[in-house]
């Protein structure tokens, strides 16, 4: 029995070699042979489990990604790795987002269902939240400070695994897996650029480890810095000239400067002279422009690439260090610890001023006795550089563990651990003063029909600022917030329990005791009226207590039959109340013959709701840059170019401590073929379900719901029945004026609390495959493909309401995400040969809905190379390029509206290039 049970996971562990992204790519097939006659394998803990194994391959797909893939496919970071995934179909709004709640962080969106449905962990534990939530309301992990030092690999479950893990495991689990052992010290140096500009970084990296008897120690220090990439450093997004819709019509700039008539409601012509004595901002592209719908105004084809940072500046420090002690024979001792020190630099817009923004937005003049709405944005020649509207963040992050483990007993081995992360943000910003709008107006003369009576000089509008006049009307203000979760856990495991006819059962255990909390204090100046148009909101913070006991269980059946089941109880107590859940799931693996395994797998998940979505403090404030769909569509405009976009829009959000938890449910079911040692192939159908989501819709998705539901369709033409709940409920979140008042049927407030929403839904097929051959003399080559088609994706905010395709780009889901890709793929070709290994990686994305829903944008193909050259045993030097052929992402050619292309689903950063030089002091 023990020597079929070796020989079986012999085969399995090859199997699992190639499906782990050629982890030992460089190593020649005659090496890979050798492992054929093993008789004892080290056992190790795979991320879906924690059950040690030899078979790596289980029930449940697993996807591992290198320390050495990450640098071979030119992958920057740990988010580049996990964002390229083939299951990663959804987009996120990171850094190159724009006006976003998070520009300083990155996150991950697998299956589409949002980045809050994604476990990530460290070395199998937990680590804190991002303290600010991801458009105002989802907690995530972000990805963006995980130093790449101190890799060792990254370990993907596509699927639910709340009855290992617990909450948050509905879409997957992401499994950061550090490095435990070093010998000597490794430097490595890496300079490079962009083609197109900006971007320029530099990274030093120094990692080791050394062993004093019995105590191991490893260490890694890792500085970056990265300049940032201005929308006006790449050529197909640095004017509206750039426009893809076009087609020979005149461009229509963005006003800079204009007065307006509220109730003819056109633009009041500044008279050309005046636009020319403006003509010097915006790099001197000011001038006097026409709306063929709203008539003369001042603008720019400049002004919105010019303050938008379409990649941050960033300067970083991140450091680790673990340690072992071999207490005896049976005990080790062990600890680590992560720190994270971050400064990050974005701008995402020009500032700007609206009379009486805070209210209508108009003022009755005393001079012509009408309603008239004034505006103006500001340029970098006023306020003494762009940098100076520019958001800063400084963020510092820990994570630290200690505990023991060992052997107790008759083959029983036992972790006892305390975990505790934290992450910390300070976010500065600068800001108008009150007073602002009586710098442009003069003082208040009096009031008509409840509308301030102002007497102004027109002259004051369009006369530009001067630095020392920015510094005089602005002030800097900073928030505080801070995120943490501590756990304390005691699990066993036993890998001959109990004998059955295919072996010997497998046990592990676990019982878990942690909290987590969170806290957002506002500058309370916002609410003091001491800053234009911003009441703040008040602190806002929460604490929440867990317990948990779970279960695994695996049964060799027979000996090509294994089942597997695994069962947990969680308990949550939060705002005085408890919430509590029992999860579980089973899977099966069967092997008719050596190269073949089938499998499958069912499992329950849930998801506590969001701390952020519990506790939030009413807040009221303004968001800038949305369209209002129903007055665009109504008109007959493309968003893109709509008189009805680009509004500021007053919101209103709070949290809600009645929200029920999140089910799920998942189960996929697939083989993995691999008849020899150089080939194998893996295909997997999957599907998911969330039930009782919880939903914020993001006021985006707010306003193109409503436009839906009072227009009776969808922009692609599906009915959409006004009277359903979904529509009642949209229809209740945004308040307009009257359809006969000054500025008829405009979207005043809009109110975004969260529920629980009825499903969301998924299904698809995920597939790869691998194939190693040699050339003797020629070297040897690796060849890896991945890829995954979404099948379904729907989601029903209420029983019996509408049915969105989210697949094809009808509605919008609750992680924000509209569009997403219908299939993707990736793969790489590696060659080695001598001391040079070269490999190409490619990546092409599905379709996507375009803006407008008329249609759909073209796929995307990206390829990134990279050649490394091994100098001697300790020194190495190599080249890698991303964006191999330049390639700008796809346009949307339907007015989307700048920057013309799907921000979100694709970078605009074009080829960019690094060297990198790596040498090893000390024991090899």
């Amino acid at each position: 029995m023990e020597h079929r049970s070796a020989s079986r996971s012999g085969a399995l562990l090859r199997t699992s070699l190639w499906l782990g992204l050629f982890a030992a790519f460089g190593t020649h097939a005659t090496d890979a042979a050798d492992t054929k006659d093993s008789k004892t394998l080290e056992q190790v803990t795979v991320t879906g489990s924690r059950i040690p194994r030899v078979d790596v391959e289980g029930p449940t797909p697993v996807i591992t990604i290198s320390a050495s893939d990450i640098e071979a496919r030119g992958f920057r970071s740990v988010y580049d790795a996990l964002n390229a995934l083939t299951q990663n179909t959804g987009m996120t709004q990171g850094e190159d987002f724009g006006n976003t709640f998070t520009p300083a962080a990155n996150t991950i969106n697998l299956r589409g269902l949002g980045p809050n449905h994604t476990l990530v962990l460290v070395n199998g534990r937990r680590v804190a939240d991002y303290p600010v939530a991801y458009d105002g309301s989802v907690n995530f992990v972000n990805l963006a400070n995980i130093p790449a030092v101190m890799i060792d690999r990254i370990e993907v479950l596509t699927g639910g695994a709340s009855a290992v893990y617990g909450s948050d495991a509905i879409a997957g689990v992401v499994n950061v897996i550090l490095k435990k052992k070093a010998k000597g010290v490794d430097v490595d140096l890496r300079v490079g650029g962009t083609q197109g500009g900006g971007g320029a970084n530099q990274r030093l990296q120094i990692g080791g480890g050394h062993s004093w008897g019995k105590l191991d120690a490893v260490f890694g220090v890792e500085l970056t810095h990265r300049s940032p990439i201005w929308g006006t450093d790449r050529s197909f997004m640095d004017s509206l000239t750039r426009d893809p819709s076009l087609n020979g019509k005149p461009t229509q700039p963005t006003a800079v400067f204009y007065r307006r008539d509220m109730q003819t409601g056109k633009y009041i012509d500044p008279s050309a002279s005046t636009c020319e004595g403006l003509s010097s901002l915006y790099g001197g592209t000011v001038r006097r422009a026409y709306n063929p719908r709203l008539g003369y105004y001042c603008g720019s084809d400049r002004a919105a690439p010019t303050f938008w940072t379409v990649q941050t500046q960033q300067r970083n420090v991140n450091a680790y260090t673990g340690l072992h002690y071999q207490l005896s024979d049976d005990t080790e001792l062990f600890g680590d610890f992560m720190l994270g020190v971050d400064k990050i630099s974005n701008t995402t817009r020009a500032p700007s001023w609206t009379s009486l923004a805070a209210s209508n937005s108009y003022f009755i003049n005393g001079n012509t006795g009408n309603p008239e709405r004034w505006y103006r944005r500001f340029s970098p020649e006023e306020i003494g550089g762009r940098t100076q509207a520019g958001t800063r963040f400084f963020e510092r992050s820990w994570n630290a563990t200690v505990g023991a483990r060992g052997k107790i007993g008759d083959g029983w081995r036992y972790e006892a651990a305390y975990n505790r992360s934290e992450y910390d943000n300070t976010t500065t910003r600068r800001a108008f003063l009150s007073g602002l709008d009586e710098y442009f107006l003069g003082q208040r003369t009096g009031t008509a029909d409840g509308v301030a009576v102002y007497t102004p000089d027109p002259a004051r509008l369009y006369q530009p600022l001067d630095p020392a006049s920015w510094d005089r009307l602005t002030d800097t203000y900073a928030s505080h917030n801070s995120a943490w979760v501590q756990t304390l856990s005691l699990s066993a495991n036993h890998g001959d329990l109990f004998a059955l006819p295919g072996g010997s059962a497998g046990f592990a255990g676990v019982i878990e005791a942690g909290s987590q909390g969170y806290r957002n204090t506002p500058d309370a100046r916002l609410a003091q009226g001491v800053f234009w148009n911003n009441s703040g909101s008040l602190p806002s913070s929460g604490k929440r207590d867990r317990y948990a006991i779970g279960a695994e269980l695996s049964l060799p059946l027979q000996d090509k039959l294994i089942a597997t089941l695994a069962g947990r109880y969680d308990s949550y107590s939060y705002a005085g109340r408890r919430d509590h859940k029992t999860t579980w799931s089973t899977g099966l693996e069967y092997r008719p013959i050596d190269s073949l395994l089938l499998r499958g797998n069912y499992a329950t998940s849930f998801r506590a709701p969001d701390m952020n979505y519990i506790f939030a403090s009413a807040t009221n404030g303004y968001i800038p840059g949305l369209t209002d769909y129903y007055r665009c569509r109504v008109a007959g405009q493309a968003f893109g170019n709509c008189d009805f976009a680009n509004q500021s829009i007053n919101y209103t959000s709070y949290g809600s401590n009645k929200l029920k938890a999140e089910n799920g449910r998942s189960y996929s079911y697939g083989l993995v073929w691999s008849p020899s040692q150089q080939m194998d192939v893996s295909v997997d159908y999957y599907n998911v379900r969330i039930d009782n989501e919880v939903t914020n819709l993001s006021a985006d998705g707010v306003l193109r719901d409503e436009a839906d539901c009072r227009l009776g369709q969808t922009q692609a033409g599906q009915a959409v029945d006004i009277t359903s709940p979904q529509c009642q409920t949209t229809l209740a979140r945004v308040q307009r004026n009257a359809a006969n008042a000054v500025d008829p049927l405009t979207a005043t407030r809009i109110y975004v609390n969260p529920i629980n929403a009825a499903s969301e839904r998924t299904s698809g097929i995920d597939a790869s495959g691998n194939l190693r051959w040699g050339m003797q003399r020629a070297g040897d080559f690796a060849l890896r493909m991945n890829y995954t088609l979404v099948l379904t994706h729907e989601y029903q905010q209420f029983p019996g309401g509408v049915v969105l395709n989210l697949r094809d780009g009808a509605g919008q889901s609750d992680s924000g995400s509209t569009f997403e890709w219908r299939s993707k793929i990736n793969g790489s070709l590696s060659w080695h040969y001598r001391d040079v290994t070269t490999t190409l990686y490619g990546i092409r994305y599905g379709s996507l809905m375009n803006a407008d829903q008329s249609g759909r944008i073209a796929p995307y193909f990206r390829y990134n190379a990279s050649v490394a050259w091994r100098i001697n045993d300790r020194a190495s030097v190599s080249l890698i390029v991303n964006n191999l052929l330049d390639k700008a992402p796809p346009r949307d050619r339907t007015g989307s509206g700048w920057p013309f292309y799907p921000v979100g689903n694709y970078d605009p950063y074009g080829r960019q290039w690094w060297i990198e030089a790596s040498y090893h002091f000390g024991a090899r």
